[in-house]
């Protein structure tokens, strides 16, 4: 029971735990899930999208979000809150480049934005920011992708792989399973569109994905684009399930004939 300790943000409970905290990665869990991919030589953003309204323009409903030219954000959480998180960070991007004339590395920027974060779970009269976020992107001067993660705690770390949201343990499992060094970009993506798949259940309609393969150059997947791969997975899965057919077919008889 939280008792009486959940009701100031800066009171800890006996056990040390920040229940505002808690409940705002409990907001995380309930949100839509992100999945992030490092390949050799790009990194990949999918997103899980809500199904629209039947009047609603699909232009308003985005689940990434640009920082700058090189670095992207997908969140899961209150999209509120994401709203507000982005604006701060695009406003420290172009302070940076308007106060030491060169971009911000996605470490500088993660590092803000997780700061921003960690400062708003120990003020009173706030309560801490509802969403975590998979941030990537490339450095200047480097062809390096790069991947990381904060929390609503204001914690974060680099990643090759991770997933945030909805199901993301389940999602996280199947990355570790599949996950493979110095993946090609469309290796990549498809890894992407097969993790979001396992939670997904409407299919290609309600998957963004975006594609992030250097310096400033950065493209979100047309619809017909996402379809053609999730066909392609669907046919790999249906031989798959054939050829796990065939073999217990094969056991079976094999183990019919020595009973004989």
């Amino acid at each position: 029971m939280s008792g009486s300790y959940d009701r100031a943000l800066t009171v800890f409970s006996p056990d040390g735990h920040l229940f505002q905290v808690d409940y705002a990665l409990e907001a995380v869990r309930k949100g839509t899930c992100a999945v992030g991919i490092r390949g050799k030589d790009a990194v990949v953003l999918g997103v899980e999208k809500k199904s629209l309204q039947q009047l609603q323009d699909p232009r308003t409903v985005r689940k990434t979000a640009m920082l700058d030219d090189h670095i992207c954000l997908a969140f899961a959480g209150l999209n509120a809150d994401a709203r507000i998180l982005i604006d701060k960070a695009r406003v420290e991007c172009q302070s940076h480049r308007l106060t030491v004339e060169d971009p911000a590395t996605v470490d500088f920027i993660t590092r803000y934005v997780a700061g921003v974060q960690q400062k708003y779970t120990q003020s009173g009269g706030m309560r801490p920011f509802g969403i975590s976020t998979l941030i990537v992107g490339f450095d200047p001067h480097d062809d390096v992708p790069r991947l990381y993660q904060t929390e609503p705690s204001g914690m974060y770390s680099a990643w090759k792989a991770n997933a945030i949201g909805r199901s993301s343990k389940t999602v996280r499992e199947f990355l570790e399973k599949n996950y493979k060094q110095d993946m090609t970009q469309d290796q990549a993506i498809q890894l992407t569109i097969k993790s979001l798949l396992e939670v997904v259940q409407t299919g290609a309609k309600n998957i963004e994905i975006a594609v992030m393969t250097g310096y400033g150059q950065v493209r979100h997947l047309e619809l017909s684009e996402i379809e053609e791969v999730v066909k392609v997975i669907e046919q790999e899965q249906e031989a798959e399930a054939e050829r796990r057919r065939t073999r217990l077919a094969a056991t079976a008889s094999a183990e019919a004939s020595i009973n004989e």
